[in-house]
Parts: structure tokens; sequence; C-alpha cells
């Protein structure tokens, strides 16, 4: 029988991936040091509050996150259930439009706004093209969400981060995957003259063969890849359906899955 588990890409079994909301001017900071280290984000941004201070210029959103992932946060940040459903439609989609004028692709992700969700919300934003969101809750743990839509995170940067990275580090790929996933705000690190908290994270995280990083859109299409594969009833046959090449373990061995190729075992 052959015993199939799931991979990231190049066959890692971990992925890290951040996520930061607002837009402040200390994304700039944040920014160089996820650079320096090649770690990869998700920045949530209010068009309706760029070109003010202390946000960041709309001239520099393009350049600023070039090789991150820029999203939806709403377009002034209001709490979704307190406003009516052609408000929630208004905020969703005209800071989708601004955001994807600047970065020129589409956006498809977005975090809740002080992290307030209901059912209701999830159905509104998901007909405007949403596809994952954030909450701000934190599991403290290293699981795929079963929906992208309820995305809870492992932990905010300033909720014991090195100790979870050391055990994030440690773990050892046991066939399933493990996620660790952290948010918060810029503004924050300057706010509590903890700058050096992320830059050790980032150095303790980096350069590391097991570890894919990458943005939260990169790690949501992945999995909905995986997600997507057809196999056979003898388990002998895989097709993959989607646009994206992926990865599987088949008894100890990773086995790379080319979009739109079907493998015989």
């Amino acid at each position: 029988m052959n015993i199939k588990f799931d991979l990231f890409p190049q066959g890692k079994t971990k992925a890290l991936t951040m996520s930061y909301d607002d837009g402040q001017k200390f994304d700039r900071k944040l920014v160089s040091i996820f650079n320096k280290y090649g770690i990869k984000g998700t920045f949530h941004l209010n068009s309706g509050t760029l070109d003010k201070e202390p946000f960041i210029n709309s001239s520099e959103v393009a350049e600023l996150y070039k090789g991150h992932e820029v999203s939806v946060h709403t377009k002034t940040h209001p709490f979704l259930n307190c406003i009516p459903v052609e408000a929630i439609v208004e905020e969703v989609i005209e800071d989708r439009k601004a955001l994807e004028s600047l970065v020129g692709y589409p956006i498809k992700g977005m975090s809740y706004p002080f992290g307030v969700y209901n059912e209701k919300i999830i159905e509104i934003i998901s007909s405007l093209g949403i596809e994952y969101s954030r909450t701000v809750v934190a599991h403290h743990d290293f699981c795929i969400p079963d929906n992208f839509l309820k995305w809870h995170s492992t932990c905010h940067h300033d909720d014991n981060l090195m100790e979870l990275g050391e055990k994030f580090l440690n773990y050892k790929y046991d066939g399933k995957l493990k996620l660790m996933y952290v948010w918060g705000h810029s503004f924050e690190f300057d706010r509590n003259n903890n700058w050096d908290l992320i830059e050790n994270f980032c150095r303790l995280i980096s350069n590391n063969s097991d570890i894919w990083y990458a943005t939260n859109i990169e790690i949501m299409r992945y999995i909905k890849a995986l997600r997507s594969l057809e196999f056979s009833a003898n388990g002998d046959i895989i097709y993959n359906p989607s646009a994206i090449t992926v990865w599987i373990n088949v008894n100890g061995k990773a086995l790379e899955i080319k979009s739109g190729q079907t493998i015989k075992l």
C-alpha cells in the first residue's frame, strides 16, 4: 500500500508566514528586517488612511511590499458587525480596488478589522472575491486551517514568540505539515521598544532547509491545490487538476506532481 502525506514545495515539511495590519510607517523597518532574513509577510492595508500620518504613502506601496503580499483590511477600519451590509460591501470592495490599482495584481486576502467577524460577514466578503481572512484568535499551535475565511494564527508576536519559534524548529515530521503563523502591527515594536524581538525571531527562524517562507496567499493557494488532488480508487493514480505544482510524500519519498500531471505509482 502506498502511504501518502502532504508536503510543502520542494518537499519541505514546515512553513512560516507573517501577517501585519494597518500599514503604518513602521512597516518600512519591518519589511527591511524581513528582507534581510528572507522572511515573507502579508500586509493588510486600509486604503483610506494612506498618505496620512502615521501611515505609509500610496506611492510607495508597490515598491515597499515587493516580494511580499498586500491584502485587504477594509477602507477605513470599521467594526464590520456595527455597519449595514451595504457599508461592508463598500469597505471591502473599495479597498480591493484601490490597493489593486497600486500593486497591479488581484487581491484575494483580508484580515478582519479589530478581529471582528461572524457568519454573515464571512458570507459577504466571500461574495466579494475574498478567499481568506485572518482573525485575531491565537491557537498556539502549528495547524493548517480547515476554513481559510476563519484563519487563526499561531500567535501575536508578543505572545511567547521565541518559545513557539523554538518549538516549531524542533518539530519532527510525522506525516503532518506544520505552519507557524505570526501576526501583529509594526507600530507595536516602536511603542514597546522591542524591535530586537522580531529581529531575533527572524534570525532564529531563517535559512532553514525544512521551512517554506511564504505569504498568506501562497500558503492558501498551495493548500487548496493539495486538497484538489484526485486519487484513483486503488490509490495508485494521482491527478493534479490545479495550476500549481505540489509535492506529496509516498512511502517516505517526496514526489512532485506538476500542474495538469497524472502520475501512476
